[in-house]
């Protein structure tokens, strides 16, 4: 076994980072990231700011080109990852065989043949392997075998509560190796769902529950700014296991990331969201794990697992927020960094200041739990024991939290255009449950 030796890592369809922190975390350099969106290489470049994003769509960009534009340079590359946006092939609403969007799933393969690593990991919604659309996905693993590399078969869908994220998500995972190569193996269960015991078959702990993720967080409503911005100093109360992880209080044995340096007595991403008086009483009334019949939210059991998180739409699809689940003990919309706690996301990882972008960011990306849990197992394909690396990583500049798109455009050099803007109507809208 290779010692201190981390292997190299490239992040397609970044996002806001879920997926690089899942590799970061098992003990990988994700040296490249690929992201279309300024505003999501923004925060990308915020979280891993020792790494390089690269604000380019996959669609114009060459493996050449993610080498040069990195440090990666003619270093061989362990694994290419990512999760090609198949939006139209969600279990949620119709599913769109022929969305463009649908597409870039080419592009992915066209980069991993192009950047030749010794693994790849597609990660994807699970409507794709249903019906009509699973043409495509036989395609794609038609292309690779006929192009070097094995896939791993039969490909599973995960489900993140299985692997300690307190949260229902299930995702695709096709993962593969040149010829030749040991493939990885899926990962094992680690956990079962909580209120669901009959499922547990495996004998194994639950997982960890609303109440163990956001307990702990300051009661927001006793920080009226909290309305104009999104952090404040406050005092947390006594945290489960889980939430002691997230909070950097106590270290997983398991988590192979870079140490971050950040003050643990701020709360943070944590913009309050103005609710009308009737829908106050409404969200009173709710019961927990079922769905208020006015708004369409689902309410939080304290005692179970969050509900799918879910990203919304796009500026370019009409810039229509998700329904946030409503905090189980208090009458309101869950904040983005309570969102970010069903995620696994540590509470060092900060996302964009507005709502919209925030919760958006993590209902598109992979919880890092989940990713970490596939991610080891790549790892461990390698043949490599890495170690802790020792001291701690400066954030980036915050002031990229912040970034308009125009401005975050400017700064990656692309157009301000590439994702289109939201109205000013649907902004106001959009302020109110």
């Amino acid at each position: 076994m290779k010692t201190n030796n981390r292997p190299v890592g490239v992040d397609l369809f970044a996002g806001a980072g879920g997926l690089t922190l899942g590799f970061e975390k098992a003990g990988f350099d994700v040296m490249a990231a690929v992201e279309l969106d300024p505003i999501h290489c923004a925060t990308h470049e915020f979280n891993f700011p020792f790494w390089s994003v690269i604000c380019e769509s996959v669609e114009k960009l060459s493996g050449k080109e993610v080498r040069s534009r990195s440090e990666i340079g003619n270093r061989e590359i362990d694994v290419v990852f990512g999760g090609p946006p198949c939006q139209g092939f969600s279990m949620i609403g119709k599913r769109e065989f022929d969305d463009s969007r649908n597409m870039l799933i080419s592009h992915f393969l066209r980069l991993v043949l192009e950047l030749k690593p010794k693994y790849f990991v597609m990660e994807n919604v699970a409507g794709i392997t249903i019906g009509e659309h699973k043409k495509l996905l036989l395609r794609v693993i038609r292309e690779f075998k006929q192009n070097g590399y094995d896939v791993l078969e039969p490909y599973q869908v995960l489900d993140a509560s299985n692997y300690g994220v307190p949260q229902h998500r299930k995702r695709l995972f096709l993962i593969g190796g040149r010829k030749g190569l040991t493939l990885p193996l899926y990962p094992h269960p680690a956990t079962y769902p909580a209120l669901q015991k009959s499922a547990n078959l495996l004998n194994l702990p639950p997982c960890p529950t609303v109440k163990d993720a956001i307990s702990d967080l300051p009661n927001v409503r006793n920080f009226p700014e909290l309305f104009d911005r999104d952090s404040v100093r406050a005092k947390f109360g006594a945290a489960s296991d889980y939430a002691k992880v997230l909070r950097g209080t106590s270290n997983s044995s398991e988590d192979y990331s870079y140490e971050r340096e950040f003050d643990p007595s701020v709360l943070t991403s944590s913009l309050l969201t103005t609710h009308t008086k009737e829908s106050t009483v409404r969200f009173l009334k709710a019961k927990w794990g079922a769905t208020e019949p006015i708004s369409r939210f689902f309410k939080l059991d304290p005692d179970g697992v969050c509900n799918t998180l879910r990203a919304g739409t796009a500026s370019n699809r009409g810039a229509f927020t998700s329904p946030r689940p409503i905090h189980p003990f208090q009458p309101r919309c869950i904040t983005v960094r309570e969102a970010a706690r069903l995620h696994s996301y540590p509470d060092w990882f900060r996302f964009h200041v507005t709502k919209w972008h925030g919760f958006r960011q993590i209902g598109n990306s992979v919880p890092p739990m989940l990713g970490k849990a596939v991610a080891r197992e790549v790892a461990k394909a390698l043949g490599i024991k890495t170690l802790k690396p020792k001291g701690k990583r400066l954030l980036g500049d915050e002031k990229l939290l912040s970034l308009t798109m125009g401005e975050a455009a400017r700064r990656y050099g692309v157009s301000p255009h590439v994702i289109e803007p939201r109205t000013r109507k649907t902004e106001k809208e959009l302020a109110y449950a």
